[in-house]
């Protein structure tokens, strides 16, 4: 599978419970030359998630878009699957990828020049705060927990830029200083 796109590929990642989507939800809204490409999940809506956070899938729907070859890149996270369709950003457009750490690396290695914004937690308990916040589990919680300190590592090796989330209008202004920079820099 190959990323073709004129535009610039926006790799947004990072740990459950940073506040990816949110970022990323405001940081198309705000900027218009931007493209979100939605994710397929295997895992149940949250409460209260917005129906369109992801094409929420069956494991069956999932394994017969693998077959066909439809995701840029997909991986089996805490037993469920995610992944990315092959993304077609409409002319004019970047592409923003909000996706976990395994996929961010599927996504570097066949696009070198895609931009990877890895967002980290101001701290463990303020992650740990969010991830309750958002309706897991305690047992859920604990599992996400211990993979961002897996992730993180990773997330920081393979990131063009580090993000600290602890204010949201400041992350998401920092993110749209990074792109108009990285916009310039490479003429998309």
């Amino acid at each position: 599978m190959s990323l073709q796109t004129s535009g610039l590929v926006i790799v947004v990642s990072g740990p459950g419970g940073v506040g990816k989507s949110t970022i990323v939800d405001d940081l198309v809204k705000r900027d218009p030359n931007l493209w979100l490409s939605r994710s397929w999940t295997t895992r149940e809506r949250r409460q209260g998630e917005v129906a369109d956070a992801y094409k929420f899938v069956t494991r069956e729907q999932f394994e017969r878009h693998i077959a066909d070859g439809g995701f840029l890149e997909w991986t089996d996270f805490l037993g469920n699957l995610y992944g990315t369709p092959t993304p077609s950003a409409p002319d004019g457009k970047d592409t923003v990828l909000e996706i976990e750490v395994d996929g961010a690396q599927q996504v570097k290695k066949l696009n070198a020049k895609a931009l990877l914004l890895f967002i980290l937690p101001p701290s463990r308990q303020e992650q740990k705060s969010r991830l309750r916040g958002r309706g897991d589990s305690d047992q859920k919680v604990e599992k996400r927990l211990r993979k961002a300190e897996e992730e993180e590592p990773v997330g920081k090796a393979i990131a063009d830029y580090v993000i600290v989330n602890d204010d949201l209008g400041a992350t998401v202004e920092e993110m749209i200083r990074i792109i108009d920079y990285e916009r310039k820099q490479r003429n998309v």
